[in-house]
């Protein structure tokens, strides 16, 4: 079954979308923040984004942006009322796959998303894996494996490890990845970083991997010898 992340404040056009692409085949998991959008797209690691631009939080295109900069390679369908050619063309130039302006018709819509589902499928490929040790990392779903199972990790968990196992054997900045963990979160603390990596040393324990403290650089994720 296809698994779509749909990120749509509006309450109507969200709750339309989830009960007709549920009945025709394809789960849907909602999300109405721009702010709690990478969160839910690294925990539900879906095979199609459908975004909308205008969001609360955070505006659809930075959303975008940060995900594609995380290393989030879903396919991603805006769906937007914007419907000029400038504003096509900059989704489509910052990361987008496709481009779909509302209103718009429920079987092109459901056409359009199993069409980017299958393109994934198809390129689908060894390189759009990340290995570390015993730890893979899915680039294109998010997801995190350890050998065949996937790592049962928070979204904020998910996050940074991701961010290290890009960067495997390198030093990632801790404010490089307090961007990514805690996204356009201004209330949040600098120093809840490190309960973030408390909590994610003691889940790879046992993965044959570890994560280092670099003092004065950041973490570092490398396989155990």
């Amino acid at each position: 079954m296809i698994k779509v992340l749909l990120i749509e404040d509006d309450p109507s056009m969200r709750n339309t979308l989830e009960r007709t692409l549920a009945r025709r085949g394809i789960q849907v998991v909602p999300c109405e923040d721009g702010a709690r959008a990478d969160a839910a797209w690294r925990a539900c690691a879906p095979d199609v984004v459908l975004l909308d631009l205008s969001l609360p939080g955070k505006d659809g295109l930075e959303v975008l942006a940060q995900a594609r900069q995380g290393g989030l390679t879903t396919p991603v369908l805006i769906l937007t009322a914007r419907g000029t050619v400038g504003d096509r063309i900059m989704g489509l130039n910052t990361g987008a796959d496709d481009y779909l302006p509302k209103p718009f018709d429920l079987d092109e819509l459901e056409a359009r998303v199993r069409a980017l589902a299958r393109r994934s499928g198809d390129s689908a490929a060894p390189d759009k894996f990340t290995q570390v040790g015993d730890l893979r990392c899915d680039r294109h779903s998010g997801a995190i494996y350890f050998r065949d199972q996937v790592l049962e990790l928070t979204p904020r968990e998910a996050a940074l490890l991701q961010a290290l196992m890009l960067r495997a054997g390198h030093a990632v900045t801790k404010e490089k990845l307090f961007e990514l963990v805690f996204p356009g979160e201004t209330d949040v603390q600098y120093e809840a970083i490190e309960v973030v990596v408390y909590r994610l040393r003691k889940k790879l324990v046992h993965t044959g991997t570890t994560l280092m403290t670099l003092r004065g650089l950041g973490y570092l994720l490398k396989a155990s010898p």
